[in-house]
């Protein structure tokens, strides 16, 4: 369908300035070498090819037919299409799901999936390719040639992309414009340009997705760096759930993790879309620590030190054998240590001379060369310089990205730079933010998970048995007795808990526990028990089990009179921890999610938490930990010992097992709170909560 040897425009016209007409007059001047079959059944010749009816009058084979018709008419075309047998379509029609007509949309498809038929739409622009020379679209022209290939759910943010190749000089080989996904999504694309020799990076800018999961997948198993940038992530975004997580949810937090675990490095606008495009399309991946800054000038130097530490790689002085061998090629008062400033007074030998060894050194990981435009210096043969350094070093498989920050020649030597697969930007924290995106893909590649699992058979047992019975008794909602028996089922620590149905039967649970206790109403209309006053603490003796029984009841009916109460939990009251929070949402995207961070006004007021898509590793949950502003506290802050995040991640990772087995019947859960111990101690789920799914 992106490949085609031959090509029908399906609503093809001989009026210009029509997207019928615009189509072939752009197969034309983009060179494409196939047949291409107009089907219009009013005219007999379009732009010099002769036109068909129809599709089916079409003589051999067609590959992929481009359809410009009314979304009205859709269906048949489809049909006719299929009955030719065209392997796929690409939809630039509107009127679909994006207007409120998706029954239009449901039924092409319907007709399409009968015949095998691929769709790439509707709602789009088009499809180009600069190796096929085929712009199968109504965009301006075949984008500047590159290595990297788009995929965009804006039509006209393609358009705008296409022109800005040539200004910005940063070529693609592919352009695709992929609409509202009907068929063909971001994931098909992924596997596709896997195969493809001529894309080396893959760039996306996405406003959403159907289907998450498949997109981690083939992302995970890519073999080439994808790069995406994300809109629409506002809190608007997200509907308020009825628990702390689901109005935590936000939807930037989880596109974030998920491109974590599929191994996507993230783009922070337009700009840096193009940016790191560019650069992880020509250079490989930074596998080490050690960057080495080389400079004329200071500014620049601290600058990009500043960047450095703020895109995570930090600057390291340099070894005391490279800084003497540095020390060669500068003056007495330059610097050798990192940044390597060589001052003003460096010319084409000593950026020579200090490129080659500092790219050659096995200290160094990856190199950033800096030049602010001096008199004494020609910006392009500083430019041969350094490309000539990087050639005669030997070095292969290590990156280096360059800055020139100067007038018109600056400009015109690093676009000479970037043409001989040396990514150059006109300013320095740019070129370091480029070489972080080196750095994070070989991060992302080490850690990267498969995404193997194996469900707990016995656990999910169980919880299915008390789920069935909530069920039974028409509740929605699992009391908190019943939902710290799943937990426990999946291995993690809660407190002691019990049901009293009677006064005298809460005093006696609560001398079989131990005191001191904490007593909760158990109803499932109330869960929010402590706005109902259902939640009385530090109970020490017989007398404040009594006492507490009797104003937690009167609280409770108070708060609602026709509540179902089924009785009071008398439950072991935990030492005082470290609180944290647990939660978890069927995301739309991406279906079960975990949520984690530290309690009390770090989850309420600053929204500190991370999340992670089901099923996740170990490592990963240790991970979430550290993530976490708040992670000192865990780590022992201000004096204070460690806390016990060994056991912590442990229960995360059986949290989320919970999670991802019980995705079909769980809607949303929180642990909260967790109170977690100094290392070796543990902690405990000191409150539980599970909200069913309707059925």
């Amino acid at each position: 369908m992106l490949r085609p040897k031959t090509v029908a425009v399906v609503g093809a016209s001989a009026t210009p300035g029509k997207i019928g007409y615009t189509v072939i007059d752009n197969l034309i001047k983009g060179g494409y070498s196939g047949k291409i079959y107009p089907i219009n059944p009013t005219c007999t010749e379009i732009l010099g090819l002769k036109c068909y009816p129809e599709i089916g009058q079409v003589p051999g084979e067609v590959d992929s037919a481009i359809i410009t018709v009314p979304a009205k008419v859709m269906a048949e075309v489809t049909e006719e299409c299929g009955k030719k047998g065209v392997k796929g379509l690409i939809v630039i029609t509107s009127g679909f799901s994006e207007s409120g007509r998706k029954d239009l949309e449901d039924q092409m498809l319907e007709i399409a999936a009968k015949y095998k038929m691929r769709i790439l739409g509707p709602n789009i622009v088009g499809s180009l390719s600069n190796s096929d020379k085929f712009n199968g679209s109504f965009a301006p022209g075949l984008p500047l040639p590159g290595k990297a290939s788009l995929v965009t759910q804006s039509g006209a943010l393609l358009i705008a992309i296409d022109m800005a190749t040539y200004t910005r000089k940063i070529g693609f080989d592919k352009l695709i414009s992929i609409g509202n996904m009907a068929d063909v999504d971001f994931a098909d694309l992924i596997e596709w340009f896997d195969e493809d020799d001529n894309t080396t990076c893959v760039s996306l800018y996405i406003e959403g997705m159907k289907n998450g999961r498949k997109f981690i997948d083939a992302a995970r198993k890519s073999s080439k760096p994808i790069v995406a940038l994300k809109s629409g992530v506002s809190a608007h975004g997200s509907a308020a759930a009825a628990s702390h997580t689901g109005s935590l949810a936000g939807a930037a937090k989880i596109y974030n993790s998920a491109f974590k675990q599929a191994g996507v490095i993230e783009a922070s606008d337009l700009n840096n879309l193009f940016n790191r495009t560019l650069t992880l399309s020509i250079q490989p991946p930074m596998t080490g620590e050690n960057l080495l800054i080389v400079t004329n000038g200071g500014g620049v130097g601290v600058l990009a030190t500043d960047a450095a530490e703020k895109y995570g790689i930090p600057l390291k002085f340099a070894p005391a054998d490279v800084q003497a061998e540095l020390k060669k090629h500068m003056p007495e008062f330059g610097s050798a240590k990192n940044p390597v400033d060589m001052t003003g007074m460096a010319g084409n030998d000593w950026y020579y001379q200090t490129t080659k060894f500092s790219y050659a050194h096995e200290w160094t990981d990856g190199l950033v060369v800096l030049y602010c435009e001096t008199a004494m210096t020609n910006p392009f043969e500083i430019a041969k310089s350094i490309k000539q350094a990087a050639d005669d070093s030997g070095v292969k498989g290590k990156p280096i990205t360059v800055s020139f920050v100067g007038g018109e020649k600056s400009d015109q030597a690093m676009g000479w730079l970037v043409e001989n697969g040396i990514p150059a930007f006109g300013g320095p924290d740019i070129a370091v933010n480029a070489m972080a995106a080196l750095r994070e893909y070989a991060r992302l590649q080490e850690n990267k998970s498969d995404g193997a699992y194996n469900c707990d058979e016995s656990a999910k047992k169980t919880a299915l048995a008390v789920f069935a019975k909530a069920r039974s008794e028409n509740r929605d909602s699992l009391t908190e007795i019943e939902a710290k028996e799943v937990f426990k089922a999946y291995g993690m620590p809660v407190t002691q808990i019990a049901l009293a149905k009677s006064e005298d039967e809460a005093v006696a649970l609560g001398k079989k526990i131990g005191f001191p206790l904490v007593l909760k109403i158990v109803s499932p209309d109330i869960l929010h028990k402590s706005d109902a006053g259902g939640v009385k603490v530090n109970i020490k003796d017989e007398a404040g089990i009594r006492d507490a029984y009797q104003t937690i009841l009167k609280n409770a009916k108070a708060y609602k009179a026709d509540a179902n109460i089924h009785g009071i939990a008398i439950q072991e009251m935990a030492p005082w921890g470290t609180e944290c929070i647990l939660g978890s949402v069927n995301d739309a995207a991406f279906g079960p999610t975990v949520m984690f961070g530290l309690g009390g006004i770090f989850v309420e007021v600053l929204k500190d938490v991370t999340f992670r898509v089901t099923p996740f590793t170990k490592a990963e949950a240790a991970e979430m930990i550290g993530e976490i502003k708040g992670a000192a506290i865990l780590a022992g802050a201000r004096g204070e010992k460690p806390k016990d995040r060994a056991m912590l991640a442990e229960t995360i990772y059986n949290y989320s097992c919970m999670i991802y087995d019980l995705q079909d019947e769980i809607k949303e859960s929180d642990a909260n709170p967790v109170l977690v111990y100094e290392d070796g101690q543990g902690l405990k789920v000191a409150d539980a909560r599970i909200i069913l799914k309707a059925k």
